[in-house]
């Protein structure tokens, strides 16, 4: 009778301490995402899903996930969808309060905004939508601060600032950009399509969209920003240069993006420089680049290349990624991705110029 009651006792525990499974499920953030064969970029593709498309999770290595699609199964890199469901509920939770803990109460009372047309974000971090824009003079209450963000709030907006963007009434300004003329050289143009990606873009087109990108953020902090060529047109590489000398030039950035056919797999970005002055301008841009976007890292080197070699003003040709890497090329296309590679350029410029101060 004893191991009876022990026995109903054991199962009742089980049935009662048991937390029910759940299947995670993959939601699809981007369009024409490739679905592989295996967990990487190596791996054939043998399909492709679109934005919004769900699908059960079977496994996870590493950055990559297993779906179940209708008659088959395929790999999916976890940078194109979010997880719900099983442990994905809790570990979303574990990182809100790491975020959470990370949180401080601030050190300001109040902000000033510094500049027309100041971003603020739903949430701390690049990855948030913007849901104002504010005016050069509107005054904020500080609820609370990170490293880099401030949380704030008026009658009409609580959201977030890019805290580098903020001067506190009794600080020195942290925004080393307003007032400095940034010439941006979007790569080739015109019949100069420079390198082809492996479906078909061109590295003219996606080095002038970075460009656009680039010169509304530039603007909004208040840079004079020059263009070396304002819409799709050949411009000479010594007519490009010659232009950065002519003028009161503080930085000149080439934009360009790499091709290596022989191997798909590579990827990457790097910055040339090529008067030795002007290194810690590479290296400023390149660091915060890597820090945004998490890509490989190539460094920074010496490059005897005609734009820069005919530049006498402080500058940089940077090589943002491989059109010849499918996975890059898609990833070059995307707003969200072309957004990072502008922040850390922006980043990279505000240290370099708080540097040269």
């Amino acid at each position: 009778m004893k191991k009876i009651a022990i026995f109903t006792f054991t199962v009742l525990f089980a049935l009662f301490s048991v937390q029910p499974v759940l299947a995670k499920e993959a939601v699809v953030q981007e369009n024409n995402v490739n679905v592989r064969s295996g967990p990487g970029t190596d791996y054939d593709k043998v399909g492709q899903v679109n934005s919004e498309e769900q699908y059960e999770v079977i496994e996870e290595e590493k950055d990559w996930v297993k779906i179940q699609l209708d008659n088959y199964t395929g790999w999916v890199t976890k940078e194109f969808v979010s997880l719900n469901g099983g442990n994905a509920e809790q570990e979303k939770d574990e990182e809100d309060t790491e975020r959470e803990e990370k949180k401080k109460e601030s050190t300001l009372d109040s902000i000033t905004i510094q500049h027309d047309n100041t971003q603020i974000r739903s949430g701390a971090s690049t990855d948030y939508e913007i849901i104002a824009f504010v005016e050069k003079g509107k005054e904020f209450k500080v609820l609370s601060e990170t490293n880099k963000w401030l949380e704030i709030s008026d009658d009409e907006i609580t959201g977030f600032v890019l805290r580098s963007l903020i001067e506190n009434n009794n600080a020195k300004s942290s925004n080393g950009i307003k007032n400095k003329t940034i010439v941006i050289d979007a790569g080739h143009g015109g019949r100069d399509v420079g390198a082809i990606g492996i479906t078909g873009s061109y590295e003219r087109d996606i080095a002038y969209l970075t460009a656009q990108e680039l010169e509304k953020e530039l603007t909004s902090l208040g840079a004079n920003v020059v263009l070396t060529r304002p819409k799709n047109e050949f411009v000479p590489l010594e007519s490009r240069s010659a232009l950065a000398n002519t003028i009161d030039t503080d930085a000149f950035l080439s934009l360009h993006y790499n091709s290596f056919p022989e191997d798909r797999s590579a990827t990457g970005i790097e910055t040339y420089y090529y008067h030795e002055q002007y290194e810690s301008l590479a290296s400023f841009i390149q660091d915060e680049i890597i820090n945004e976007t998490d890509e490989r890292d190539r460094g920074v080197s010496f490059g005897d290349l005609s734009v820069i070699r005919q530049n006498f003003k402080p500058g940089v040709l940077l090589e943002l990624g491989f059109l010849s890497n499918e996975e890059s090329e898609f990833l070059l296309q995307t707003t969200a991705y072309q957004k990072k590679i502008v922040v850390g350029i922006v980043n990279g410029l505000q240290k370099y110029f708080s540097e040269a101060q």
